[in-house]
């Protein structure tokens, strides 16, 4: 069968592939530069196709509760947002992993802090990959690096939320979500019927039926060795998905005696920045984090071991994934970064440049 491309939008492909993955809820608030996807999802009309729901609530904090609330029966739900959103749902964010229920969440990184600007940033690594509420918790975190990839992640982030019971985030940038690329749409999966929810999650509240008890869901726990004991398996659940689920790329390495580590529309520049150095005869590789959690350690220690002489992270930041860079390298080479913030955008000459540096 001929694949049909279709000319998208990075937030029209995430929107449109939610639908076809089945998702039963999508609750959120405008904020630039993510507001076409809830602008998509209104226009297209999705509860005349499959019966989603597409709901703009008075704010942030009551659309992470409402996913909060649609997760925890059992239901494909989902959210996004732009950076101070995000910090807005935080908190929720932390109740869902607390409580152990999946959900996709899409956010399309501006520059910060505060209200900063509207255009592209990668300034919310660390508050994506290292918990970002309060407690020790994680959430799996994909970096597409293409309008294909936010349309393939929408369905990956779901199967993989309702695999580990994790809130799932696509982490992506004002870039991607606002060009245009072709794209291959998956097909339409069917939404999950109430009898499919009763026998296939069995920690779902759906009320007490004849062959189950009620359920109830609470991140709350006030025995503090009952809360040791949750937050231990917790910890088991984040080490099964950082052995399982790692996911990466690279360009270029074989024979790189440097390696640009960048992810997302960084890397998509840095690329363009190997083709330039290998054009000038230099041995210069690209290795991309597609999970920035699980991050890729093993991957970046193999290359270690075969004596790459220096690492560039290229980031739209002051240096954030340098340091868990630094962390797995430990010392054992050199490791650089480079980044531009505010809302710029490094070109290809100038990380090409940055690399020549430290060679």
């Amino acid at each position: 069968m001929q694949k049909e491309f279709k000319l998208m939008k990075g937030n029209e492909a995430v929107a449109e592939a939610a639908i076809r993955a089945g998702c039963d809820g999508y609750f959120g608030y405008p904020i630039t530069p993510q507001s076409e996807i809830m602008e998509y999802l209104m226009l297209e009309q999705p509860e005349k196709r499959t019966g989603m729901v597409v709901l703009q609530a008075e704010s942030e904090v009551a659309a992470i509760n409402m996913v909060y609330g649609g997760a925890g029966c059992g239901k494909r739900v989902m959210t996004s947002s732009s950076s101070p959103g995000i910090s807005l749902k935080q908190e929720g964010i932390s109740y869902m992993a607390g409580a152990e229920l999946p959900c996709l969440l899409v956010n399309i990184v501006r520059g910060g802090p505060g209200l900063g600007t509207i255009q592209p940033s990668q300034q919310d690594y660390f508050q994506s990959v290292k918990g970002g509420g309060h407690g020790d918790y994680r959430v799996i975190v994909l970096a597409p690096a293409s309008v294909q990839e936010m349309a393939d992640f929408a369905v990956l982030g779901f199967d993989l939320a309702f695999k580990y019971r994790i809130p799932t985030l696509i982490l992506s940038d004002g870039i991607i979500g606002q060009m245009m690329e072709k794209v291959v749409l998956p097909e339409q999966r069917p939404r999950f019927t109430e009898e499919e929810i009763r026998k296939n999650t069995p920690w779902a509240t759906v009320g007490k039926t004849p062959d189950r008890e009620r359920n109830v869901i609470s991140s709350l726990n006030l025995i503090a060795c009952n809360q040791e004991a949750h937050v231990n398996d917790l910890k088991k659940k984040y080490d099964t998905i950082e052995e399982n689920e790692v996911r990466y790329e690279t360009y270029q390495c074989d024979d790189a005696e440097h390696v640009i580590i960048a992810y997302g529309s960084s890397a998509r520049i840095s690329r363009k920045a190997v083709d330039l150095l290998r054009a000038e005869g230099r041995k210069v590789g690209l290795l991309r984090p597609i999970t920035l959690f699980p991050f890729p350690k093993k991957q970046i220690s193999d290359l270690v071991a075969k004596k790459v002489k220096g690492f560039l992270t290229v980031e739209m930041s002051l240096g954030q994934m340098v340091e868990d860079v630094k962390l797995v390298v430990n010392g054992q080479t050199k490791v650089e970064h480079y980044g531009r913030v505010g809302g710029s955008i490094p070109t290809p000459e100038e990380v090409a440049d940055a690399v020549k540096s430290i060679m």
